[in-house]
C-alpha cells in the first residue's frame, strides 16, 4: 500500500488517502490491479465492475517510469477483460485540467463523450467522461446453408 500511496501522491493534487483505497476495495464490485517492475509497484488502477461496463475510479503510473509503456499495458490488460457479449465498454472521468491523462487515454482509443459539470467535490472542477468501446467483430466464417430450404423455395 505504501508504494501505491507514493504513486498516488506524486500523481494527483487531490490524492486519495489509504482509507479511500480501503473503503473502495472493500466493496464487492471494486477491483484493484498493480503493475510491478523488479518487485516494485510502479502503477495501479482501481476499477468497478458494472453489468455492461468497467469504470476506472483511479489510475496512476509512478512519475519516474511514465512513458515506458506501463500505463498502456495496464489499459490493454483491462481491455482484455471486455467482451462484446457482456461488458463492452470502459469509462472514466478525467479532470478538465489533466491534459496529460486526456492525451494518454485518447492514445489508447478512448473518446471524450460528455462534460461532467462541477464533477469534483474537492475543487468544483469539471471532468470529461471518456469511454472505450469494444468494436463488434463481423463473422469471419461462412454461415451454413440449409440446402433443403433453398430447394423448397424453388
Amino acid at each position: 500500500m505504501a508504494e501505491v500511496l507514493k504513486a498516488e501522491v506524486a500523481s494527483f493534487e487531490y490524492a486519495w488517502t489509504e482509507d479511500d483505497f480501503l473503503r473502495c476495495l472493500r466493496q464487492r464490485n471494486c477491483i484493484g490491479m498493480v503493475a510491478e517492475v523488479n518487485d516494485r509497484i510502479v502503477g495501479f488502477m482501481i476499477y468497478e465492475l458494472h453489468k455492461s461496463k468497467l469504470h476506472i475510479l483511479n489510475f496512476a503510473v509512478a512519475p519516474n517510469v511514465r512513458r515506458t509503456g506501463i500505463g498502456r499495458l495496464m489499459v490493454k490488460k483491462l481491455i482484455g477483460k471486455l467482451s462484446t457479449h457482456r461488458r463492452s465498454k470502459i469509462t472514466l472521468a478525467v479532470r478538465e485540467r489533466n491534459l496529460a491523462a486526456q492525451l494518454f487515454f485518447r492514445n489508447q482509443d478512448f473518446k471524450a463523450v460528455r462534460v461532467l459539470r462541477d464533477y469534483y467535490e474537492d475543487s468544483g472542477e469539471d471532468a470529461f467522461l471518456m469511454e472505450f468501446r469494444v468494436e463488434e467483430e463481423e463473422e469471419q466464417y461462412d454461415v451454413p446453408v440449409n440446402r433443403i430450404a433453398q430447394f423448397e423455395e424453388n
